[in-house]
Formats: C-alpha cells, structure tokens, sequence
C-alpha cells in the first residue's frame, strides 16, 4: 500500500468549524487523487494551545480502508468508516493575558484630549454643549483617552477594564464632527501593524497577547463593579452609549444613581460577560434592529441568564421597539441617537430640585414593559420633545427656561472682536479644549446666541466667548 502523500491537509486560508472546540479554526484532510475532502471529521484544529485536535486518516486505519476498498478486498465505502476515536481530554481555560498597562497610560496623557475629536465634539458641537467638569469626570471614571499619532490620530480610546482593574482590550473609535463612527479600530493592531511596517520586533507582551482567541473578555465599564458594590446597572451595546448614558443620568453619585456598561457588540451578550453582573438589577436597552431582532436575541438570553445568576433581574425597556420609526431600526439606530438630541441638564435631578415648584407635566406616552419590580418610564421618541427622562418611578418635571436679556452681552463682545486682529494660530481655551479656527468659532458662537437670547440652555456658547476673550486679552498683555 502506497497511500503515503495522498491525503493532506488543504492548503490555503479556508478554515471550518472544529468538530471539538466550534471554533472556525479548523483545516480539512483532502484526497489528493480526487480533490475531494474526506469526511468532515478529518482535519486539525490550528488552537494548537487551547484545542490541539487532530484526527489523522494515517493513523486509525481509514487510509488503508480506502486502499483495501480499491482493491476489492473491502465492500465498505470510505465515507462509511467509523474509526474509534478517542475522546478529546478537556482543555483548561488558559488565563487572559491582558494589555500592557504602561501603553495604556499612554493614551491618557492630558495634552492628548486637544486632539480628540469625540471629546471636543461634546465642548462645541453638539446641539446641548456639556461642561468641562461633567465631561472630565466621565473622562476619570471610564479612563477615556486618545490616540496622538498614526492614521488614527484624533480617535477615542475606551478601554475594557475587568473588575479586578485589568486592562482586557483598548477599543479605538475615530468620529467625525457630528460624532458618528468613521473608523474602528484596536490599538493592539494598531501597534502591530506599525512595527510590521517598520520592520521592528513586536513587543514581548504583545506577541503573546494577539495569539489569544479572546481579548474583549469583559465589559466596557466593569471595574465600576467593584467600587459601587450595589448600584443598579444600564446595560447597553456600544461604549459610546454608555459614555452618553452617563453625561445625561449623570455619575454613579449614591447607591440608587446607575452604572452604565456595555457589552461591546450585538453578539457579545454573553453568559462569559454578564456573570460579572450577578445579584443586579440590569436595565437593558438594546440598540434598534430590523424586526426587533436584536431585542428578541438579547431578552431570549437573558431569561436563560437569570437561572443561571441567583438574584440578578434583567429588565428591557421596549419604548424604543414601539415608538422609533422603521427607517431608524432598518438602520440600527441606539439609544445615544435620541439622548444628544435633547438637552443633558433636563436629566440631572440636581438642576430640576433648584427650579421653583412647577405644574404637572404635559402627559408622557410611552411606557416600558415591566419584567419584574420596577420600571423606567421614557420621553417620546421621535420627536424628542423637551421633556425630563424620568426613571424608577421619580416623576419630574420640565425644566422652564427664565427669559434674560444678553443684547448688551453681544454687542460689548462683538466690539471687541471686531477690535482685534484674530489669532490664525490654534488658540488654546483651557485644558480639554483648543480653537482651531476662531474666526469660525466667533461667527457660530454668535449666530447660536443671537438666535437663542436670553436662554439658558444656551449659555455655555455665551460662557465661551467671553473666556475666548479673557484669553486674547492676557495673551496680547
């Protein structure tokens, strides 16, 4: 028999399912005669570490059926053959290596946030501005920082922190001035392709660290787990949202105040990740999806979940399933595409608490349904109407704007700009945020206020042209 080199191992990348791990890693046995593969269970695993399965035709008999049937010795077809296969010994679950700490710091160098576009898109772009402090804080608690150099100069990094303060993956998002995603990235490829490129060694930690199969192992925001012990938890997709979640309801402040996390993507609600959240309320918000089928996914798994987690509730708010026109589930559209359209401080029970007592609000349509104890109750959807998002029962109201008067605010400013020759140069304003262009700056900054006069929503564009004024009149002593 002379069978010695007609069955290998196919060539190339196409990879399949491991009929021993499930993971698409494995590579099939051909016959080289026929082109033909041989049955499904014949191949190696290339998870040489975690798997390490190989079932070779050589060695339990099947090539010397296959010869034996050739040569009218054996009736039995080849795709018949049952070889005795040994049972495969489980794998331990090898430990995660984690990202290297000292490169992550790096990303949180302060002079970097100048440079972040998401960042200072919240400063000056978006409809509602948010303030320094507010979004410094959030900065601190989620540890959100920049890529400074590279083809993603300018992205947002949101780390993966597990709950024993471990870095598990750096996510990389670059925005463009609305805030949406242009670009999404790791900045452990990032790194690697960048000594590829150089023809440079990879660093010891990440050579080990890109052979593990799994690297975003834990939530986005879970080392927020271990500091507030018992806080209830808004659990949703996108670490973007989260981050949202947290400028409009504010920081986890008192043990009723919730930690938003998120899962990463549509199919990363796994039992793996949301065992972290065992003994919580979870308030989950899935993003928008044709047919609802990501709220059906997530809701069908998280009942299986809650056996599984003895005193964890998941609760869903399906006020977006109901109220969110089709054209916005067609394009996946999530809870942070509603919030930014209205204004943060309607949110904050602190600003509502300062307003003199108020009338009973407009009536609010749109209620979650309940799936245990407690329920949210949310504002329309589209449109977005100027209403308080009321949660756990706490009925609010709308804030009402006090009318004032800045015309003589304008015009003392306007004369002083008109006054000086503008900076060409990049003005910085304070320590989060530079001016790139101030001319353009003035004109829409005024061009807000103008139009807006007297409210205080608008008062941080106000705020801000008059501390781009202190700022050119230091630098021109």
């Amino acid at each position: 028999m002379n069978t010695e080199h007609r069955y290998s191992l196919e060539k190339g990348s196409k990879k399949y399912r491991c009929p021993n791990c499930g993971k698409k890693r494995f590579v099939r046995y051909i016959d080289t005669n026929t082109g033909e593969y041989l049955p499904e269970q014949y191949g190696r695993c290339d998870r040489e570490s975690n798997c390490s399965y190989h079932l070779n035709p050589y060695l339990d008999g099947y090539a010397k059926a296959v010869w034996e049937q050739e040569q009218g010795n054996r009736s039995e077809l080849p795709n018949n053959w049952k070889p005795k296969r040994k049972k495969a010994i489980p794998q331990p679950t090898p430990e995660p290596i984690f990202f290297d700490f000292d490169t992550f710091k790096q990303t949180l160098q302060p002079e970097r946030y100048e440079k972040n576009t998401f960042i200072q898109n919240l400063f000056y772009r978006v409809q509602f501005p948010f303030e320094v402090d507010e979004v410094t804080k959030v900065i601190q608690l989620y540890r959100l920082g920049t890529v400074a150099n590279g083809y993603r100069a300018g992205a947002n990094t949101f780390p993966f922190i597990d709950i024993k303060g471990n870095v598990r993956a750096v996510q990389v998002k670059q925005f463009d001035e609305q805030n949406h995603t242009t670009g999404t990235d790791f900045l452990h490829s990032i790194i690697e392709k960048h000594h590829t490129r150089n023809n440079k060694p990879l660093p010891e930690w990440l050579e080990a660290y890109t052979k593990q199969d799994k690297r975003i192992s834990c939530l986005f925001g879970e080392h927020l787990l271990s500091k507030y012990h018992s806080n209830p938890v808004a659990l949703v997709e996108a670490p973007k949202t989260a981050v949202y979640g947290t400028l409009y309801f504010g920081l986890p402040e008192t043990p009723e105040s919730l930690i938003w996390l998120a899962v990463y993507n549509k199919s990363s609600c796994s039992f793996d990740k949301l065992k972290a959240l065992k003994g919580r309320f979870v308030y989950v918000f899935p993003d928008l999806s044709k047919d609802g089928n990501t709220f059906k996914e997530w809701e069908t798994k998280a009942k299986e979940y809650e056996s599984r987690l003895p005193g964890t509730r998941f609760i869903f708010s399906d006020l977006l399933e109901q109220l969110a026109p089709e054209r916005d589930k067609s394009e996946g559209n999530d809870l942070a595409d509603y919030l930014i359209k209205q204004d943060w401080r309607l949110f904050r029970k602190r600003n509502i608490q300062e307003q003199p007592p108020q009338p009973e609000p407009e009536k609010v349509t749109g209620v979650t349904k309940v799936t245990h104890q407690q329920n949210i109750i949310f504002s329309h959807v589209e449109p977005l109407p100027k209403v308080e998002v009321f949660k756990t029962g706490q009925i609010g109201h709308p804030i009402k704007e006090q009318p004032q008067n800045w015309s003589n605010d304008i015009a003392e400013l306007e004369n002083y700009f008109a006054s000086i020759e503008l900076p060409t140069q990049p003005v910085k304003l304070n320590r989060c945020s530079t001016i790139t262009d101030c001319s353009l700056f003035i004109e829409s900054h005024f061009a807000t206020v103008k139009a807006n006069n007297g409210k205080r929503t608008f008062l941080p564009y106000m705020n801000r042209l008059q501390e781009l004024k202190q700022v050119l009149t230091i630098n021109s002593n």
